[in-house]
């Protein structure tokens, strides 16, 4: 099988080519997009295969994709922006800028335990619409509402879409200008850098956009709590119509960034570089360094899975995730993509895709092409 692989590979880092090609060749790949940048310079960007199902369309060097929740790490982010403004501090408990947020037990919950998956609301227990989750006065005043399902603060269980609820909610209080996520990544992050990343796409660019492919099965969450159902089992766990322009265009920070392998690796640069972004000082290197310190670890209530967590990133340590550096840190998002930064080496990567496997963390793919990276470094 021949594929047709475009975009950029520097001197010695054919073996990261070779990976992405057996990705096509042994799996069942779709289409997909894999980047590579070390201290600013870019060393892969490449794509191959098709935006759609039917095959009709090629991918593109512009064709962008729905990651999911690896856009969690460009919500971090910008929360990390408000953060070293001094907009709110990580410790900073929610409540005092979202004094409703305090209800049942929640008035303590910092912003920092909020963005590692500690607040006790992974999801809502009471009956809703999915399309709730589009309507975002709702869905604030229902995550202000729900009653914590474990003590905040005592160990993590993964927030699904509760996660942007928040973040969002907090980032429109304490901004300045009082915007949303997704307005303070286009208007002062990613816009003015010509950054191809979106939190809420325009119509005007919903013809770029790939089409995604669910996978056969769910995923396998383990034993199931009243945890696991809240995040994913109910029937208004996550939002409806996924694919459609109104998902699309809406801004749900967890859950819907749409964007290029590129776009997200010169994003996640900031993060392996102490806080500078495409050759400029982005954020102080202090707040880098406590965005990616440790808030939490340990068996997660929701994933099946051994985690620790930074405001907004999972840290790699010896999970082989994002690199052989413990001290890594990034996201996945359903389905197998990835996005990670290496502070130790200055190393950052992305990898997007459009046919979802029923994973959560550690797609095969995109660990094949990670392992290609550092071996090529």
């Amino acid at each position: 099988m021949s594929i047709d692989i475009k975009g950029e590979v520097a001197d010695g880092f054919g073996a990261v080519a070779d990976a992405f090609a057996k990705n096509f060749e042994e799996t069942d790949e779709l289409g997909a997009n894999f980047a590579l940048v070390k201290d600013g310079e870019v060393l892969v960007d490449i794509h191959a295969g098709f935006a759609d199902r039917r095959k009709s369309r090629e991918w593109s060097a512009d064709t962008i994709v729905p990651v999911f929740s690896t856009g969690k790490a460009i919500t971090a982010l910008v929360m990390a922006w408000l953060v070293d403004r001094g907009r709110i501090a990580y410790h900073t408990p929610i409540a005092e800028v979202w004094e409703d947020f305090g209800q049942h037990g929640k008035g303590g919950v910092t912003l920092a335990q909020a963005l590692s998956h500690q607040a006790g609301v992974p999801g809502i227990t009471s009956e809703m619409d999915p399309a709730d989750w589009f309507d975002r006065e709702t869905m604030e005043k229902r995550v202000a509402a729900q009653e914590p399902l474990w003590e905040p603060g005592e160990g993590s269980g993964y927030h699904p879409i509760t996660f942007g609820v928040i973040a969002d909610a907090v980032a429109r209080r304490v901004d300045e200008k009082g915007r949303s996520v997704g307005e303070i990544l286009k208007e002062t992050i990613a816009g003015p850098r010509g950054i191809d990343f979106m939190i809420g796409v325009p119509e005007s660019e919903h013809e770029r956009a790939a089409e995604h492919v669910l996978p056969p099965r769910p995923p396998r969450l383990g034993s199931i709590n009243e945890a696991k159902t809240a995040a994913f089992l109910k029937p208004w766990s996550s939002p409806g119509r996924r694919g459609t322009a109104a998902w699309r265009s809406a801004e749900l920070p967890a859950a819907n960034g749409h964007g290029t392998a590129g776009a997200l690796a010169n994003l996640m640069s900031a993060f392996a570089s102490r806080g500078e972004l495409m050759g400029e000082d982005f954020i102080s290197p202090g707040t880098i360094v406590r965005a990616m310190e440790e808030q939490t670890s340990g068996q997660d209530r929701v994933l099946p899975f051994d985690l620790a967590y930074g405001c907004g990133v999972m840290i790699n340590r010896d999970s082989g995730h994002y690199g052989p550096e413990p001290r890594a840190v990034g996201h996945y998002g359903f389905g197998g993509s990835c996005a990670f930064a290496d502070p130790v080496r200055g190393v950052s990567g992305a990898y997007v895709m459009n046919r979802q496997r029923e994973v959560l963390v550690g797609d095969a793919r995109a660990m094949r092409l990670i392992e290609a990276a550092y071996r090529c470094l």
